[in-house]
């Protein structure tokens, strides 16, 4: 399995919505991603649907400041 089949993989969740934005996110910046956004990208993968959601849609923010840059490109994807 590649790396992008791999993280294609993850991306698939519970939430309708939180696949589409995902999804439109893989295809419009993940190749952008430097070496350590796809690591914290991977990490926010690991996260509970419910909160991803929440902060892609921008109704809440990550506690933690170094999602704060990967958050932000998943809201404008």
């Amino acid at each position: 399995m590649s790396e992008m089949d791999r993280v294609r993989w993850h991306c698939r969740r519970g939430l309708l919505e939180l696949d589409l934005i995902l999804q439109s996110f893989l295809e419009r910046r993940y190749d952008a991603l430097t070496a350590q956004e796809r690591g914290v990208f991977d990490e926010l993968l690991e996260l509970p649907d419910n909160d991803l959601l929440d902060w892609a849609m921008g109704r809440s923010e990550p506690d933690d400041a170094r999602f704060v840059g990967v958050v932000n490109l998943l809201r404008a994807a």
